[in-house]
């Protein structure tokens, strides 16, 4: 068990950043083949869009020095940060075509089609796993941890690194910004 960890650590990054480009390429060829719709390939992207709005003001305020840090990296990563922007949105954008799917399988069909309490709820819970995962990961991968502060603090440890309230809190409103975009592009594709 310890030689898969190990084997995982050291290669944390090229496992992370070969998800963020098969994530896009995988969604391209899925829409080639007709296996996801017009709606699901707008919310992949909606969802890329989405993580930009919070992964490129963190990794700038990381290049900014400690002082104004979001996360510090227990291992520097080995491209610049543009490049971790543009493979964490699409993950982002991964997690939010995941939590679309989810919605589409747990609730009635069609999906999106009108405010249900119930698929708001599948999207929330979604992304609040989801973001707990990626956090527990990075910090068993050694990667990165998010830094408390007065206005992040901390929720609890995880092998000796703070889980942080800021990154729950972006994946709480997320989804909630998501689905009402959701929504209204379901509603534009209907009323063509």
């Amino acid at each position: 068990m310890d030689a898969l960890l190990e084997i995982f650590r050291s290669n944390f990054y090229s496992i992370d950043f070969s998800i963020g480009v098969l994530t896009p390429v995988a969604v391209i060829l899925l829409r080639r083949n007709g296996r996801i719709d017009g709606l699901f390939w707008r919310l992949f992207w909606i969802g890329f869009a989405l993580g930009l709005t919070w992964e490129a003001p963190m990794q700038l305020l990381n290049a900014q020095g400690p002082g104004l840090a979001v996360h510090s990296y227990t291992r520097e990563p080995p491209v610049h940060f543009v490049v971790i922007i543009l493979m964490h949105s699409s993950w982002d954008g991964g997690l939010f075509l995941v939590g679309a799917w989810l919605t589409r399988a747990v609730c009635k069909a069609p999906a999106f089609e009108r405010f249900s309490p119930k698929e708001l709820l599948v999207l929330i819970l979604w992304g609040q796993i989801s973001e707990l995962w990626v956090e527990l990961t990075s910090i068993t991968g050694q990667a990165w941890a998010y830094i408390p502060r007065p206005w992040n603090p901390a929720l609890f440890k995880f092998s000796g690194q703070n889980i942080t309230i800021l990154p729950q809190l972006i994946w709480l409103a997320a989804p909630v910004v998501f689905y009402l975009i959701a929504l209204q592009l379901r509603k534009k594709s209907a009323s063509r």
